[in-house]
């Protein structure tokens, strides 16, 4: 399957402001099943882009925008291959109750101390609690089933209301009203996985969309959960929809909460006011176009003109 993206971020300003300095999280992950085998990156005002992959392999694109300006926008274009196996095994209905002690000795080490420690937006608070009794979220059977179960009450239990909250709310402010978006939805699990001692991280990107199941915005980016089980590896749970993450998630960047990895993050000089709208594309295609040339981000380098940001590699055919 592959799935052709479209991602377009408009700042409007109510006044001149200048010295805009903006870093964005929105190429794909290439592992696993997933590879992502083209991503352009385009900015209007034009700007030299430079790009780096940090601790998690997030890849980061970053640039400046120097002269005095009213609006900026960034459109990010990427094609996605999701190689899903003809006989993916299925994850099993349970693991053995040993598996908490099987826990427990895989994350004696710091390795994984980031994914099990509170964070920004991802804390244990009174009414987090007091959600974990009344689902009963405890030691109980085995880690996959209780992930299984948080996974299905939070999608049960919690209305999806878009611009119910914002980027910087807090997960009582969900947890309050119970209501919220896929960002607060991420966080509470996360925040509930790790108070049982099991490495969670947040999950950014896109959801291909196939009906009004789904219960996320169609035209937004997506977020849900991975948590770490002995065995298995990192497993993806959307709380969002109750589903298991699979060949509709198109996983763009990890982290311990949204803070780590937000879409676009910057700052800018001058007294605006700013307005954001952003648009999401995901469609899917039976095919890639018709090219030879595969588009990848360097480690480091920066392009000018219009902003395109790649390396052409050529590739052999019918090898």
């Amino acid at each position: 399957m592959y799935y052709s993206i479209r991602h377009v971020t408009a700042f409007r300003y109510d006044a001149p402001v200048r010295q805009r300095v903006i870093e964005v999280r929105m190429q794909p992950r290439s592992e696993g099943m997933q590879r992502c085998l083209s991503f352009r990156l385009r900015t209007e005002p034009r700007a030299s882009i430079y790009a780096y992959s940090d601790s998690q392999g997030n890849w980061v694109h970053h640039f400046d925008i120097p002269n005095a300006h009213t609006a900026l926008t960034i459109t990010a274009q990427a094609l996605v291959e999701m190689a899903v196996p003809p006989a993916l095994p299925a994850l099993p209905p349970a693991l053995d109750p040993a598996a908490w002690a099987d826990l427990d000795r895989l994350t004696a080490t710091d390795e994984y101390w980031d994914y099990l420690q509170p964070s920004r937006y991802a804390r244990p608070t009174p009414l987090l609690e007091e959600l974990a009794r009344e689902l009963d979220i405890r030691r109980r059977d085995d880690p996959l089933s209780v992930l299984r179960e948080t996974s299905q009450a939070i999608h049960d239990g919690f209305a999806f209301v878009p611009q119910s909250t914002t980027v910087r709310s807090p997960i009582d402010d969900a947890l309050s009203r119970r209501q919220g978006v896929c960002q607060d939805f991420a966080h509470i699990m996360i925040a509930l996985a790790r108070n049982l001692g099991i490495p969670c991280r947040y999950v950014s990107g896109y959801l291909s969309h196939r009906g009004a199941d789904d219960r996320s915005a169609t035209d937004a980016t997506h977020a849900w959960t991975e948590a770490l089980l002995p065995g298995l590896g990192w497993i993806g749970f959307d709380p969002t929809n109750a589903l298991p993450a699979g060949e509709r998630h198109i996983r763009v960047a990890v982290g311990r909460d949204y803070a780590d990895v937000p879409p676009s993050h910057g700052i800018y000089l001058g007294r605006a006011e700013e307005e954001l709208t952003v648009s999401v594309q995901v469609t899917p295609a039976t095919a890639p176009p018709v090219s030879n040339e595969v588009w990848t981000a360097p480690q480091w380098t920066g392009l000018g003109g219009a902003g395109v940001q790649g390396q052409r590699q050529q590739q052999s055919q019918g090898q």
